[in-house]
Protein backbone atom coordinates (compact mmCIF):
# COMPACT_ATOMS: atom_id res chain seq x y z
CA UNK A 1 0.00 0.00 0.00
CA UNK A 2 2.82 2.42 0.83
CA UNK A 3 4.34 1.75 -2.61
CA UNK A 4 1.15 2.98 -4.27
CA UNK A 5 1.20 6.11 -2.15
CA UNK A 6 4.82 6.73 -3.15
CA UNK A 7 3.89 6.42 -6.84
CA UNK A 8 0.86 8.73 -6.59
CA UNK A 9 2.86 11.99 -7.02
CA UNK A 10 4.56 10.53 -10.10
CA UNK A 11 1.18 9.59 -11.56
CA UNK A 12 -0.14 13.11 -10.94
CA UNK A 13 2.95 14.64 -12.58
CA UNK A 14 2.57 12.34 -15.58
CA UNK A 15 -1.09 13.32 -15.95
CA UNK A 16 -0.21 17.02 -15.77
CA UNK A 17 2.52 16.54 -18.38
CA UNK A 18 0.03 14.88 -20.72
CA UNK A 19 -2.49 17.70 -20.22
CA UNK A 20 0.15 20.36 -20.82
CA UNK A 21 1.44 18.63 -23.96
CA UNK A 22 -2.10 18.30 -25.31
CA UNK A 23 -2.82 21.99 -24.65
CA UNK A 24 0.44 23.20 -26.20
CA UNK A 25 -0.05 21.13 -29.36
CA UNK A 26 -3.47 22.71 -29.95
CA UNK A 27 -2.29 26.26 -29.18
CA UNK A 28 -1.52 28.55 -32.13
CA UNK A 29 1.76 30.37 -31.35
CA UNK A 30 0.94 33.06 -33.93
CA UNK A 31 -2.32 34.00 -32.16
CA UNK A 32 -2.21 37.53 -30.80
CA UNK A 33 -5.35 38.60 -28.93
CA UNK A 34 -7.12 41.74 -30.11
CA UNK A 35 -9.57 41.92 -27.22
CA UNK A 36 -9.73 45.72 -27.16
CA UNK A 37 -10.42 46.19 -30.88
CA UNK A 38 -13.79 47.91 -31.11
CA UNK A 39 -13.60 49.08 -27.48
CA UNK A 40 -12.79 52.58 -26.19
CA UNK A 41 -9.13 53.15 -25.45
CA UNK A 42 -8.60 52.84 -21.68
CA UNK A 43 -8.55 55.99 -19.57
CA UNK A 44 -4.98 55.94 -18.28
CA UNK A 45 -3.39 59.14 -16.98
CA UNK A 46 0.37 59.32 -17.59
CA UNK A 47 2.99 62.06 -17.33
CA UNK A 48 4.30 63.67 -20.51
CA UNK A 49 7.97 63.31 -21.38
CA UNK A 50 9.50 66.74 -20.88
CA UNK A 51 13.17 66.98 -21.80
CA UNK A 52 14.80 63.96 -20.24
CA UNK A 53 12.31 63.52 -17.41
CA UNK A 54 8.64 62.91 -16.82
CA UNK A 55 7.12 66.37 -16.82
CA UNK A 56 4.72 67.86 -14.32
CA UNK A 57 1.87 67.67 -16.86
CA UNK A 58 -0.22 64.54 -17.09
CA UNK A 59 -2.45 63.45 -19.93
CA UNK A 60 -5.18 60.87 -20.22
CA UNK A 61 -4.35 58.41 -23.00
CA UNK A 62 -7.98 58.60 -24.08
CA UNK A 63 -7.84 62.37 -24.70
CA UNK A 64 -4.38 62.40 -26.30
CA UNK A 65 -5.90 62.52 -29.78
CA UNK A 66 -8.52 65.15 -28.86
CA UNK A 67 -11.14 63.75 -31.24
CA UNK A 68 -8.71 63.02 -34.07
CA UNK A 69 -7.53 59.65 -35.33
CA UNK A 70 -4.13 58.56 -34.08
CA UNK A 71 -1.80 55.64 -33.67
CA UNK A 72 -0.63 54.76 -30.16
CA UNK A 73 2.79 53.09 -30.24
CA UNK A 74 4.01 51.35 -27.09
CA UNK A 75 7.81 51.25 -27.20
CA UNK A 76 10.94 51.19 -25.03
CA UNK A 77 14.55 52.27 -25.47
CA UNK A 78 15.73 48.80 -24.41
CA UNK A 79 13.63 47.09 -27.10
CA UNK A 80 15.57 45.93 -30.18
CA UNK A 81 12.47 45.50 -32.42
CA UNK A 82 11.50 49.10 -31.51
CA UNK A 83 14.73 50.28 -33.16
CA UNK A 84 13.90 48.25 -36.26
CA UNK A 85 10.40 49.75 -36.64
CA UNK A 86 11.52 53.32 -35.87
CA UNK A 87 12.12 54.40 -39.51
CA UNK A 88 8.54 53.34 -40.32
CA UNK A 89 7.24 55.58 -37.52
CA UNK A 90 9.30 58.49 -38.86
CA UNK A 91 7.75 57.86 -42.29
CA UNK A 92 4.27 57.96 -40.75
CA UNK A 93 5.10 61.31 -39.15
CA UNK A 94 6.29 62.62 -42.53
CA UNK A 95 2.90 61.60 -43.97
CA UNK A 96 1.17 63.71 -41.30
CA UNK A 97 -0.18 60.79 -39.27
CA UNK A 98 -0.34 61.50 -35.53
CA UNK A 99 1.53 58.92 -33.49
CA UNK A 100 1.43 59.05 -29.69
CA UNK A 101 4.29 57.22 -28.03
CA UNK A 102 4.01 55.39 -24.72
CA UNK A 103 7.45 54.73 -23.20
CA UNK A 104 6.80 51.38 -21.52
CA UNK A 105 8.75 50.52 -18.35
CA UNK A 106 11.51 52.89 -19.36
CA UNK A 107 13.40 55.68 -17.63
CA UNK A 108 12.75 59.14 -19.12
CA UNK A 109 16.51 59.77 -19.57
CA UNK A 110 16.85 56.57 -21.62
CA UNK A 111 13.70 57.41 -23.62
CA UNK A 112 15.04 60.89 -24.46
CA UNK A 113 18.44 59.47 -25.49
CA UNK A 114 16.66 56.91 -27.73
CA UNK A 115 14.60 59.63 -29.43
CA UNK A 116 17.59 61.98 -29.78
CA UNK A 117 19.60 59.21 -31.42
CA UNK A 118 16.95 57.92 -33.84
CA UNK A 119 14.65 60.93 -34.27
CA UNK A 120 11.32 61.68 -32.65
CA UNK A 121 8.34 60.40 -34.66
CA UNK A 122 5.80 61.15 -31.93
CA UNK A 123 3.38 64.04 -31.56
CA UNK A 124 3.78 63.44 -27.81
CA UNK A 125 5.40 60.85 -25.56
CA UNK A 126 3.76 59.58 -22.40
CA UNK A 127 5.88 57.95 -19.70
CA UNK A 128 4.65 54.58 -18.39
CA UNK A 129 7.38 53.67 -15.89
CA UNK A 130 5.33 51.10 -13.97
CA UNK A 131 3.65 49.57 -17.01
CA UNK A 132 0.12 50.63 -16.01
CA UNK A 133 -0.88 51.62 -19.56
CA UNK A 134 0.58 48.37 -20.82
CA UNK A 135 -1.69 46.46 -18.45
CA UNK A 136 -4.71 48.58 -19.40
CA UNK A 137 -4.05 48.02 -23.10
CA UNK A 138 -3.36 44.32 -22.60
CA UNK A 139 -0.04 44.33 -24.40
CA UNK A 140 1.98 41.15 -24.63
CA UNK A 141 5.28 42.95 -25.18
CA UNK A 142 6.81 45.88 -27.00
CA UNK A 143 6.40 47.20 -29.57
CA UNK A 144 2.66 47.21 -30.08
CA UNK A 145 0.67 49.77 -32.03
CA UNK A 146 -3.02 50.63 -31.67
CA UNK A 147 -5.05 52.51 -34.29
CA UNK A 148 -7.52 54.78 -32.47
CA UNK A 149 -10.32 56.44 -34.41
CA UNK A 150 -11.66 59.95 -33.83
CA UNK A 151 -14.22 58.64 -31.35
CA UNK A 152 -11.53 57.15 -29.11
CA UNK A 153 -12.19 53.54 -30.10
CA UNK A 154 -9.43 51.09 -30.92
CA UNK A 155 -9.95 50.24 -34.58
CA UNK A 156 -7.00 47.89 -35.09
CA UNK A 157 -3.90 46.55 -33.35
CA UNK A 158 -0.46 45.42 -34.46
CA UNK A 159 1.56 43.23 -32.12
CA UNK A 160 5.24 43.37 -32.85
CA UNK A 161 7.20 45.82 -34.97
CA UNK A 162 5.67 47.63 -37.93
CA UNK A 163 7.67 46.11 -40.76
CA UNK A 164 5.18 45.04 -43.39
CA UNK A 165 3.73 47.88 -45.50
CA UNK A 166 0.40 46.02 -45.68
CA UNK A 167 0.13 46.05 -41.85
CA UNK A 168 0.98 49.76 -41.73
CA UNK A 169 -1.60 50.61 -44.39
CA UNK A 170 -4.21 48.47 -42.58
CA UNK A 171 -3.67 50.49 -39.39
CA UNK A 172 -3.74 53.82 -41.22
CA UNK A 173 -6.84 52.89 -43.22
CA UNK A 174 -8.68 51.75 -40.08
CA UNK A 175 -8.42 55.24 -38.54
CA UNK A 176 -8.99 57.17 -41.76
CA UNK A 177 -12.22 55.33 -42.54
CA UNK A 178 -15.47 57.28 -42.18
CA UNK A 179 -16.71 57.51 -38.59
CA UNK A 180 -20.04 55.84 -39.47
CA UNK A 181 -18.88 52.26 -38.98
Amino acid sequence: MTRWLALAPLAVLAALAILFAGWSLKRDPAFKPDALVGQPIPETVLPLLSGDQAGPGHLDLKTAGVGKPMLVNVFASWCAPCRIEHPRLLALKARGIAVVGVAYKDEPVATRAFLDELGDPYSMVLVDREGRAGLDLGISGVPETFAVDGRGRIAAKQSGPLLDEADIERLVASVQAPAAR
